[in-house]
C-alpha cells in the first residue's frame, strides 16, 4: 500500500514533542505510519535519557525488519540497518522474534549477545529494544540509544519508559489501521503496519533560545526620513511618541564608533540599490552604565511615485549569531560544524586555511569527499563513533604537506562541531591511521588503532556468520535467501547449481509460478546472463530493463526492474549461479558491488562445502538404516512400533538402536545406544545388535544375554561404552522379566491410564566392568498396557535434568487418548522435536499388549 496515498478521516497532531499519549490532539488520525510513530519515540528517547531513537516495522514479505522512523541519529550512519532480516543474528531481529524487552547496557553486553553485529558497529553504546505490538500481534521494534559512559540508569526505568512508549505507540497505529480506506472496526486491527519505504527522520526538541527581533524601518533617501513599526523603534531605543522621523535622531541612538557604517549604509543603497548585513550598535542606558547591543540593517531600495527612493527593510536584533560568529573567527584553532548527516554547515576562516579549501568548497558536503587526503574511511569512522557514542573523539592526519592536524569531535544529537589545529606527530605514527580518543578531548593519544567501516563489512560479516551454521545445501540456500533479500532490497533470487554440464535450480523466491521452467537445465554455452556470470567468472549488473534485453535480445523478463548475475566460485571452479531481482530500478553502488560479490564467493564455499556434507550424510543414512530393522516381527496379542529421529548436528547418524526378536520362550524387547555419533558408534551399535540378536535367539535367559554382550564390548577395547535395556515377554501371559544396564527407566502405561516409571535395578554401562552383574527384575503386563523403551535423547534437553524430561514424556504417554500406537510413537516422539538445539539421536520402541481400539480412550 501507499501510505502517502491514504486518505484521512481528519488528523491527531502530534503536538509539543514529547507529550504523552493523549495530549494536545485533534480530532483527525494520522496521514501517515511515521505520523503515528514520531511522539512516541521522541518521548521513550527523553524519558530514557537517550540520544536516539529507531522504530523498525515489518515489511509485506514479512522477512524483513524495515526502519521507518529514525530519531536523533543520522540516517546515513545507519543506511546497512535500514532493511535487516527477521532471522538475523541481530538485537532488533530477536526482540521482534521473541516478543520480548532487550537490554545491552554497553559494548561488552552487545558482544556477548551479538557478536556478529558488534563487528560491524564496533562503538560503545546502550540500546535497548521493545515490541511494537498492534491488536496482539507483533508489528516491528522501538529501539533506543544510550550514551554508555555517561550517569547510568536504572534497566527497570529503562524498560518502563519504553512499555509506556509500546502503549502509547500501539493506541495510535491501530487508530491508524482502523481508519484506513475500508477498513473499519475491529477486522482492521493491524491491517497496513508494514512498511518497504526509506526511513524518515524525526529531530529532536531543540533548546529554547532566545527569540530574534526583527523591525520593519522605510528609509526615505531623498528627504532622510525614517519611520519604522513599534519592534524597529524598540530596537533602535525610541519612544514612538517622543520620534519625529528624522536621521539625527536615529545617529544619537548609535555608538559614535559606527555612525560609519549606518551612514555607508546609505551610499550602498544608492549605488547598488540593496543593502546587504551592514552592523552597527545601538547604545542603551542602564542605571549610570551604557549597554551596546547590535543591530543588523538590510534591505533593498524601492521606487515611488514623484522620484522617491525608499529604502525598505529590516532591523534585526544581531546580538545571538553576529557574536558568536565573530567571537569563532577570532579563534587561533580552526573551527567547523557538521549537521547531522555529516555534511559541513560552517567553518571559520582558520579552519579553511589549515584544511587548504575555500568554504564554498566545503558547505554541504561531506569533508572526507571534498579533501582528497580525508578519503581514507578511517576518517568517516571517527565521525560515525562520535555521533553514535555521544562522547568526544580525536585523532590525527598528516595533510598533502607533511603537516600533522590534530582533529577534536564534540557531537551532539543535532550535529557535530570540530577542532582542528596543528600538531606535532607522535612516534611510530604513520599517515592514514587514526588515534585512540583520550579522555575524550584531543591530547597525546597512547596507541594507534585500526578503523572498522560499517556497511558493505556488515554484509559481509553477517552472512559468514550465518553460512557457518549452515550444514546442507537446503541450509545454505536459506541462509543465502534470507540475507540477501531483505539485506540489499530485492525481490527475487534464484541460486543454480551446475550438473553434468547443465545448470539446475536449487533454491527459488519471490518469482511467478513456473516462470523459472524454461531455464531448467540448460547448457553452459546458453546465451543467458546467468550462465555468462558463470562462466566469465564476472559478476553482471542490470539497472534497468532495457540493459539488460539489450544485452541479451529475446530474453524472458518478468515484473522486475535491475537484476546482478553472481558467479558462485569455490576453491577456484565454478558451483553455480545466483541471481536477484528489484522490482523497481536499482542503481548498484561500487560498495553494493563489492559486497554482493564478495557474498557470492561466501555462498559458493559453502555451498560446496554443503554438497559435500550431504554426500557424506547419504552415505551415513544408508549405514544407518542398514543397521536397523527394516520391518518389526508380527507378534500375536502385541503391537509394536518404533521411531528413530537422528541429531541436529552431525551426520545424522549415531550409536541408537532397537529390536524385536523371537526367542524360545517369547519376544525380546531391545533398545540401546553406543555413546557418540560417528561412523565407528554405528558400527559398534551394529555388532552389538548382532550379538544380542544372536544371544536372545539362542535361548539364552535375558541376564546372561546382557552379560554376555557387556564381556564382548569390552573384549573389542573400542574405548566406547553402551546402554541398554532388554526386556524378555511372554505374549501368552503378559509376564516379562527386565534387564537394564546404565539405561533410562521404561515407562508403563496400565489400563486405568495411571503410568509410571518402572525404577528397575540395574548395572553399570555396557563394556566399563567386563565382570559386572545384572540383575533381573519381574514384571506383568495387564492387556490394555503400553510400554515404552527410549533412548536418553528423547528426554535430555540443553539446560535442564534428566527427570524433568522423563517426566514430560509420562505425562504425555499418559494423557494420549489415541486408539492408534503409530500415533501415539509419533505423539511422543514430538517431545524431542520441540527443542531447537538437539544434538542427540532418539530412539523410541513403543509396546501396547493386548490392546484393541478403544483401550486408549
Amino acid at each position: 500500500m501507499d501510505h502517502a496515498a491514504t486518505e484521512p478521516r481528519g488528523e491527531r497532531s502530534e503536538g509539543l514533542p514529547g507529550q504523552g499519549a493523549g495530549e494536545f490532539r485533534s480530532a483527525h488520525p494520522e496521514r501517515r505510519l511515521e505520523d503515528a510513530l514520531a511522539a512516541p519515540v521522541v518521548a521513550a528517547i527523553q524519558s530514557t535519557g537517550g540520544y536516539g531513537g529507531l522504530v523498525y516495522l515489518r515489511s509485506r514479505d514479512r522477512r524483513s525488519l524495515v526502519l521507518c522512523v529514525v530519531c536523533g541519529v543520522p540516517r546515513s550512519l545507519l543506511r546497512p540497518w535500514w532493511r535487516v532480516p527477521v532471522g538475523g543474528a541481530l538485537p532488533m531481529s530477536e526482540a521482534y522474534r521473541r516478543g520480548e524487552d532487550l537490554w545491552l547496557p554497553d559494548e561488552r553486553a552487545a558482544m556477548l549477545r551479538f557478536p556478529q553485529f558488534t563487528a560491524a558497529l564496533p562503538y560503545s553504546f546502550a540500546h535497548a529494544y521493545h515490541p511494537v505490538r498492534v491488536g496482539g500481534e507483533d508489528v516491528g521494534v522501538l529501539a533506543v540509544l544510550r550514551s554508555a559512559t555517561r550517569e547510568p540508569v536504572d534497566e527497570l526505568a529503562v524498560r518502563e519508559a519504553l512499555r509506556e512508549a509500546g502503549r502509547d505507540m500501539e493506541e495510535r497505529l491501530t487508530d491508524f489501521a482502523r481508519r484506513m480506506p475500508g477498513r473499519e472496526g475491529p477486522d482492521a486491527v493491524a491491517y497496513g503496519i508494514d512498511y518497504d519505504d526509506q526511513p524518515v527522520n524525526v529531530r529532536l526538541p531543540t533548546p529554547s533560545v532566545r527569540a530574534v527581533e526583527v523591525g520593519i524601518i522605510e528609509w526615505d533617501l531623498d528627504s532622510d526620513r525614517w519611520s519604522g513599526d513599534d519592534d524597529a523603534l524598540s530596537l533602535l531605543g525610541i519612544r514612538r511618541e517622543e520620534f519625529d522621523g528624522t536621521m539625527a535622531e536615529v545617529e544619537d541612538r548609535v555608538s559614535p564608533d559606527d555612525l560609519y557604517e549606518l551612514r555607508a549604509s546609505r551610499r550602498e543603497a544608492e549605488e547598488t540599490g540593496q543593502v546587504r548585513a551592514r552592523h552597527f550598535r545601538v547604545m542603551d542606558e542602564e542605571d549610570t552604565r551604557v549597554r551596546y547591543r547590535p543591530l543588523e540593517l538590510w534591505g533593498h531600495v524601492v521606487r515611488m511615485e514623484g522620484a522617491a527612493r525608499i529604502l525598505v527593510g529590516a532591523l534585526v536584533d544581531a546580538a545571538g549569531g553576529l557574536t558568536a560568529a565573530e567571537a569563532a573567527e577570532r579563534l587561533p584553532d580552526g573551527l567547523f560544524s557538521l549537521d547531522q548527516d555529516g555534511r559541513v554547515i560552517y567553518a571559520n576562516r582558520r579552519c579553511q586555511e589549515l584544511l587548504g579549501s575555500e568554504l564554498e568548497q566545503l558547505l554541504g558536503h561531506y569533508p572526507w569527499e571534498v579533501l582528497t587526503w580525508l578519503h581514507d574511511p578511517a576518517y568517516e569512522d571517527r565521525y560515525r563513533a562520535a555521533m553514535l557514542t555521544q562522547e568526544p573523539v580525536s585523532y590525527m592526519v598528516r595533510d598533502p604537506d607533511g603537516v600533522w592536524l590534530g582533529f577534536v569531535l564534540y557531537p551532539g544529537v543535532h550535529g557535530l562541531t570540530g577542532r582542528v589545529f596543528r600538531t606535532n606527530a607522535p612516534a611510530g605514527a604513520e599517515p592514514g591511521r587514526t588515534l585512540a580518543p583520550v579522555g575524550g578531548v584531543a591530547g597525546a593519544p597512547s596507541e594507534l588503532v585500526a578503523p572498522t567501516r560499517a556497511g558493505a563489512l556488515y554484509h559481509v560479516v553477517q552472512m559468514a556468520s550465518v553460512l557457518t551454521e549452515a550444514v546442507t545445501v537446503r541450509d545454505v540456500c536459506r541462509a543465502v535467501a534470507e540475507q540477501l533479500l531483505p539485506g540489499f532490497g530485492a525481490q527475487e533470487i534464484a541460486l543454480y547449481t551446475i550438473r553434468e554440464g547443465r545448470m539446475y535450480l536449487l533454491w527459488e523466491s519471490g518469482y511467478p509460478e513456473h516462470f523459472l521452467d524454461a531455464f531448467e537445465g540448460v547448457p553452459l554455452d546458453a546465451n543467458l546472463p546467468g550462465v555468462h556470470a558463470l562462466t566469465t567468472r564476472l559478476p553482471l549488473f542490470f539497472e534497468s530493463p532495457e540493459a539488460l534485453v539489450n544485452a541479451y535480445p529475446g530474453l524472458a523478463l518478468d515484473t522486475m526492474r535491475a537484476w546482478s548475475f553472481l558467479p558462485l566460485i569455490a576453491s577456484g571452479h565454478p558451483v553455480g549461479s545466483c541471481i536477484l531481482g528489484w522490482s523497481t530500478p536499482h542503481r548498484f553502488t561500487p560498495e553494493e558491488r563489492s559486497a554482493l560479490t564478495a557474498l557470492g564467493g561466501l555462498a559458493a564455499q559453502a555451498m560446496e562445502r554443503a554438497r559435500l556434507y550431504d554426500a557424506e550424510s547419504a552415505v551415513a543414512r544408508g549405514l544407518q538404516e542398514g543397521l536397523l530393522p527394516h520391518r518389526l516381527p508380527a507378534i500375536e496379542r502385541m503391537r509394536t512400533t518404533g521411531r528413530y529421529l537422528p541429531g541436529t548436528q552431525g551426520m545424522a547418524i549415531g550409536g541408537d538402536w532397537y529390536d524385536v526378536i523371537r526367542t524360545g520362550r517369547g519376544v525380546a524387547l531391545v533398545i540401546g545406544d553406543v555413546e557418540g555419533h560417528s561412523v565407528g558408534a554405528a558400527a559398534v551399535m551394529g555388532q552389538l545388535r548382532s550379538a544380542v540378536h544372536a544371544f536372545a535367539a539362542s535361548g539364552r535367559p535375558p541376564q546372561e544375554v546382557i552379560t554376555h554382550t557387556n564381556r564382548l564390548l569390552a573384549e573389542l577395547e573400542t574405548d566406547v561404552f553402551a546402554t541398554c535395556c532388554y526386556i524378555e515377554l511372554e505374549p501368552a501371559t503378559g509376564r516379562a522379566l527386565a534387564v537394564r544396564a546404565g539405561h533410562p527407566p521404561p515407562l508403563l502405561r496400565h489400563p486405568d491410564g495411571r503410568t509410571e516409571s518402572l525404577d528397575l535395578p540395574g548395572g553399570v554401562m555396557l563394556g566399563v566392568q567386563p565382570d559386572a552383574v545384572y540383575p533381573v527384575t519381574a514384571l506383568t503386563l495387564a492387556s490394555g498396557s503400553v510400554l515404552a523403551l527410549y533412548t536418553d535423547g528423547l528426554v535430555e534437553t540443553p539446560g535442564s535434568d534428566i527427570e524433568t524430561g522423563i517426566e514430560e514424556v509420562r505425562l504425555r504417554l499418559a494423557h494420549s487418548r489415541t486408539d492408534s500406537v503409530e500415533e501415539l510413537a509419533d505423539q511422543l516422539i514430538r517431545t524431542a522435536r520441540r527443542t531447537e538445539d538437539r544434538p542427540d539421536d532418539v530412539a523410541l520402541l513403543l509396546t501396547a499388549y493386548d490392546w484393541a481400539p478403544g483401550n486408549g480412550t
